[in-house]
């Protein structure tokens, strides 16, 4: 009988040798990208900017094609939380883009075909991407320049098979309704060469995500929905890895049945309301908006920046537009813990103004707007994230948000285990779920937001 995807999928995750580059080899050659592609981001005004403005009978910041995204003021309210009222700018970009990935099978093993991509805002310029990732203002060439590499494989579907299509969100406190499309797609054909692209394993792209910044966003979201189906039960995981394989493929030890966790975040659904109405940048009290940049008059949260973008190797080389530059780095954190022999995580359901649908799965501690330090008495389970035990601490790294729209914004991504002490008990709004129930919710639309997304996709099998 032939192997299933799912199968497919977790053979390739156990794998992070590859067929075609070592893992080794693959930061060797990000590392001769970036030497090879010159990169220029610099600072300017925004009287300066030839094709973004304030407009005046909307005071929101857009480009003069209507396209591409705009800057907007908004004003929330709601009653989660402990603030009902606030406005704040947001990044307004309605149309849904491409993140996907090309597969074929190597030897045997399912790999993937990433790019080294820089990005505007990339911490450190060249970051692994998915093979195409594209707004529909850049696929459908409103800059006049060229088409995105690849594009022609995720148009004509006659030319492959569908492995994963989903819509997902991104950050709901700095986009407005934002969702790209995550697609997976194999192909038995040939791939032309290109110096800018590999193929990988998803055990090597995973390994790869325990360095800092060296995976991009939309490759983690990307893979983050895949499944990994059923397994034979490990009853006695060797390792933490092997204890994460478990969680992810099995489907009967679980401390809260499905339908009940359905039913709680219904319940939380019904319970939250969220409000949010446009309004005009300049009326916004507490941010102030200058040629130089727009920023919160105490220096929280973030700014919005104009920068004059050069990149020799984009379908545009140069370009303007804003960049939303944070404040501070941030931190997000998942807990984990072995119920019933297997690691369950601590998720909360959190509203974020720009969410689809009020809320969405997060991890345990979400701290990304303002100053975590702050918060310690006020944020369940940040104090315990914080000063978790080093033998607690399995995965701790920095890793980079979405570049083409946040200027080298970074953020602390850890995975603390729990000990047997730790109690099960926990807020209404959090709630423990294995990593196999989390990837069946990722497999529908708004469910789990980016961050969590982002997390669960570093999980290493092996």
């Amino acid at each position: 009988m032939p192997a299933s995807k799912e199968q497919r999928f977790l053979k390739s995750a156990m794998d992070e040798q590859g067929g075609k580059i070592s893992t080794e080899e693959v930061l060797k050659w990000l590392a001769w990208r970036n030497r090879e592609v010159v990169v220029r981001v610099s600072p300017t005004r925004l009287s300066r900017m030839t094709h973004w403005a304030l407009e005046e009978s909307s005071g929101r910041i857009r480009h003069s094609s209507g396209k591409f995204f705009s800057i907007d003021g908004i004003r929330v309210e709601t009653n989660w939380g402990s603030k009902s009222e606030w406005a704040q700018p947001i990044i307004n970009q309605p149309e849904i883009g491409f993140l996907g990935c090309i597969t074929r099978e190597f030897n045997g093993i399912l790999h993937f075909l990433v790019q080294a991509k820089v990005e505007p805002g990339n911490v450190n310029c060249v970051q692994l991407s998915p093979t195409l990732q594209a707004t529909k203002s850049n696929y459908t060439r409103v800059h006049q320049g060229k088409s995105p590499r690849f594009l022609e494989w995720f148009l004509d579907r006659s030319r492959s098979r569908v492995l994963l299509d989903q819509l997902q969100s991104e950050q709901g406190a700095r986009f407005l309704h934002k969702r790209n499309r995550n697609i997976l797609i194999e192909v038995d054909a040939e791939i032309p060469e290109d110096p800018d692209f590999v193929w990988l394993t998803l055990g090597q792209i995973k390994r790869l995500m325990a360095f800092d910044n060296v995976v991009n966003m939309d490759l983690r979201t990307v893979v983050s929905g895949i499944p990994f189906g059923q397994a034979e039960p490990v009853l006695e995981p060797a390792s933490f890895a092997e204890a994460m394989r478990l969680s992810a493929t099995e489907s009967r030890r679980h401390f809260i049945p499905l339908d009940d966790i359905i039913s709680w975040f219904t319940g939380q659904k019904t319970k939250f309301d969220l409000q949010v109405t446009p309004c005009d940048l300049r009326t916004i009290a507490d941010w102030e908006m200058s040629d130089e940049c727009l920023r919160h008059k105490g220096e929280q949260f973030f700014r919005v920046i104009w920068v004059d973008v050069e990149i020799s190797n984009r379908e545009v080389t140069a370009w303007q537009q804003p960049l939303v530059e944070p404040v501070r780095e941030g931190i997000i954190a998942f807990i984990v813990k072995r119920i019933q022999g297997v690691p369950h995580f601590l998720v909360q359901a959190k509203l974020e103004c720009g969410n689809f649908d009020i809320l969405e799965f997060a991890p345990t501690v979400q701290c990304i707007t303002g100053s975590y330090a702050n918060s310690l008495k006020v944020l369940p389970y940040l104090e315990y994230v914080l000063t978790a035990r080093p033998d607690q601490i399995r995965y701790d790294t920095r890793q980079s948000e979405e570049g083409g729209r946040f200027y080298r914004e970074q953020n602390r991504n850890l995975l603390i285990e729990a000990d047997e002490d730790f109690p099960v008990e926990c807020p209404e709004n959090y709630q423990w779920m294995t990593l196999n129930q989390l990837l069946m919710f990722a497999r529908f639309n708004n469910y789990l937001n980016i961050q969590a997304r982002s997390m669960l996709a570093t999980l290493r099998f092996v």
